[in-house]
């Protein structure tokens, strides 16, 4: 049997979980609560898939079990992932399935090895059985694309993620497939960004998808949010790996709307003596204006704090020019500070052209040429040594 991703699902080779997509923490876990709890458990099948359901058995399960849970038809095998009073927040997030009566769908047991090598195997088949439905799609020439299949623990049913701009009438692509692979057929419409979470990737930020990790739930992206944060509309940055805007760009939006809440309009020039000035940027957090004069390039900006862009419009409309657009009073908060230190100068561009000293000749100048102290201490034992011999040649005449 061909090696099976069972990390996707959530579980490592040796049965254990694993940090699989959507781990929840149960931060209620510490705490008993006085009221009786249902036995309502969340079972986690492939990528972003759960499905809540009811212990009627009164088995012992605990996180990262694997269990046989009621199908349809059939039975699934998935991976408990929580339980406790946490489940019932969950589920107010989730759309929780039904059976036919309207009941809770059952937990069956603990999955034996015979559900566990039946699921693995039906596992091993999801990716060629992906690739061989994109073919039979592009010989019906339909206008969808197979994004992902998942099949049922049992391996009698399997669920086919498709993505389509408009509505595609598949029943021939149904008839098709399931002659294929004698299976049952479930067809299942996705969006870019629930692909996107099924499959995976890393962002242009250096992390896991977000949306493959712990999003739960997608809200709209507009371009509004990255206007509200100065970012550049550029739509090849502000475009994530599915095509689509940044779910991150609505991350901050709501610090920056409340920082901009009291800002003055930029679109009205300020007017001084001597000068007009447009505006160009904006520090949000720091409650700053960047101005530039009429006739001079971006080069030339001028941080202007708020609460002075509120005076000089309100003299403006008053039919006033202020002398000065800065002034003393408010400051701008822009400060330089340096973050980087060049001490020994390795970022100076002309470090290369400086003519380079041999520090092996000092080295050796030093030991021929000692310190001049040492010099002239050594200079006048010479010269005492000399004076003792010429006197002892001097009495040694004598005698």
């Amino acid at each position: 049997m061909p090696e099976v991703n069972t990390i996707e699902r959530g579980i490592c080779k040796s049965n254990k979980t694993c940090c699989g997509k959507l781990e929840v923490t149960d931060w209620l876990a510490d705490i008993k609560s006085a009221v009786p709890q249902d036995d309502l458990v969340e079972i986690r099948f492939k990528n972003t898939r759960k499905d809540y359901f009811k212990n009627v058995n009164n088995l012992s399960l605990k996180v990262g079990d694997l269990v046989a849970v009621e199908g349809n038809p059939g039975h699934d095998i998935g991976i408990v992932s929580l339980m406790g009073e946490l489940v019932h927040e969950q589920m107010n997030r989730h759309r929780v399935t039904l059976n036919n009566n309207g009941e809770y769908r059952k937990i069956y047991r603990h999955a034996k090895p015979v559900d566990l090598d039946k699921w693995k195997e039906a596992i091993s088949l999801e990716h060629q059985t992906m690739i061989r439905s994109r073919q039979i799609v592009k010989d019906l020439q339909l206008d969808m694309k197979i994004g992902d299949v998942e099949y049922q623990g049992d391996k009698t049913k399997a669920i086919f993620y498709y993505i389509a701009d408009g509505r595609v009438d598949f029943r021939q692509l149904i008839k098709v497939l399931a002659e294929n692979f004698r299976i049952r057929i479930e067809m299942k419409q996705i969006g870019a960004r629930q692909e996107a979470g099924r499959i995976g990737g890393i962002g242009p930020c250096g992390r896991e998808l977000c949306c493959s990790t712990w999003m739960a739930n997608f809200v709209s992206v507009s371009t509004s949010a990255a206007r509200c944060q100065e970012i550049s509309l550029n739509p090849q940055k502000l475009a994530g790996q599915c095509g689509k805007l940044k779910c991150c760009l609505n991350f901050e939006v709501d610090s920056y709307l409340d920082a901009q809440r009291d800002f003055p309009p930029t679109n009205i020039p300020l007017e001084t003596e001597n000068a007009s000035y447009s505006y160009l940027k904006a520090d949000i957090f720091s409650g700053t204006y960047w101005y530039a004069q009429h006739g001079n390039g971006p080069s030339n900006l001028v941080p202007v704090h708020v609460k002075r862009v509120k005076e000089v419009q309100r003299l403006n409309r008053r039919g006033k020019k202020p002398e000065k657009l800065v002034v003393e009073k408010y400051d701008t908060g822009v400060k330089e500070v340096d973050t980087f230190h060049n001490v020994v100068g390795q970022e100076d561009l002309t470090r290369f052209d400086r003519p380079q000293r041999n520090k092996r000749k000092k080295s050796r100048n030093k030991k021929r040429h000692p310190n001049p102290n040492q010099r002239q201490g050594q200079n006048r034992s010479s010269g005492n040594r000399n004076q003792r011999s010429r006197s002892n040649n001097r009495n040694s005449d004598n005698r």
